[in-house]
């Protein structure tokens, strides 16, 4: 997969890069950044210092796209992979995705699902499953014009140390 993937938005060029040493602390300023946006607690140093590890690693946990317009990181995209054994193939799951205000509406956000896309395709998987907060009706739009649909499933969650 080539570093660099240039893609044209309605307005501007659009430069979606890998997540490397040299742009992660950009990365970490806009997931700060979706946390304001979503009215959660943004990561803390040590939560920081783990996304560092885990994305920079040998083997890492997850990758990540920082999405540019003129120089400026504007959006950003994190993935990983899980299994689905009932249809035994790869799945990708989309963790967050994510436009600066100011510069949505721009074709952006499409771009970046689409990268999404090719993930999938490139890795075989049968599937791309997310999660969308229910009051955010922007992207619930976005991603059923895209084709997605909602399932009907309760999400559930254990935190550490509750294991």
């Amino acid at each position: 997969m080539n570093p660099y993937l240039f893609i044209r938005s309605t307005m501007e060029q659009l430069i979606i890069e890998h997540v490397d040493a040299g742009n992660i602390r950009e990365f970490i300023s806009l997931i700060e950044k979706l946390a304001e946006y979503e009215r959660l607690t943004p990561p803390d140093d040590r939560a920081k210092e783990r996304l560092v590890q885990h994305g920079l690693s040998e083997s890492p946990h997850y990758e990540a796209y920082i999405g540019r317009i003129e120089g400026i990181a504007v959006a950003y995209v994190t993935i990983f992979f899980t299994y689905s054994t009932f249809n035994a193939r790869p799945t990708l799951f989309l963790e967050d995705i994510f436009v600066l205000e100011e510069y949505r509406n721009r074709g952006i956000g499409r771009a970046m699902f689409d990268l999404c896309r090719r993930r999938a395709q490139e890795r075989g998987c049968g599937r791309m499953e997310w999660m969308v907060l229910t009051w955010n009706e922007h992207a619930i739009r976005f991603y059923e014009k895209c084709g997605a649909e909602r399932l009907d499933w309760f999400v559930y969650r254990l935190e550490d140390p509750t294991f």
